[in-house]
């Protein structure tokens, strides 16, 4: 059987936890923060959940599935 491809540029942006979940880090959250909000930036900090088609889509490209 061959080894499982996956997409290194998606390995490196995404986690899948053990329930199922896709995990990212949101973006533009190191560059010019005095520009931002104090609110914008502690919602950047969370851990952002992917849903839907694009969380399959993720999976299928990490050989999830």
């Amino acid at each position: 059987m061959p080894k499982k491809k996956i997409k290194k540029s998606v390995s490196k942006r995404f986690e899948v936890t053990k329930t199922g979940k896709v995990l990212f880090a949101h973006q533009y959250g190191s560059h010019k923060k005095l520009h931002k909000s104090k609110s914008r930036l502690r919602r950047q900090k969370e851990i952002g959940v992917l849903k839907g088609t694009f969380a399959k889509k993720i999976k299928k490209m990490l050989g999830e599935t």
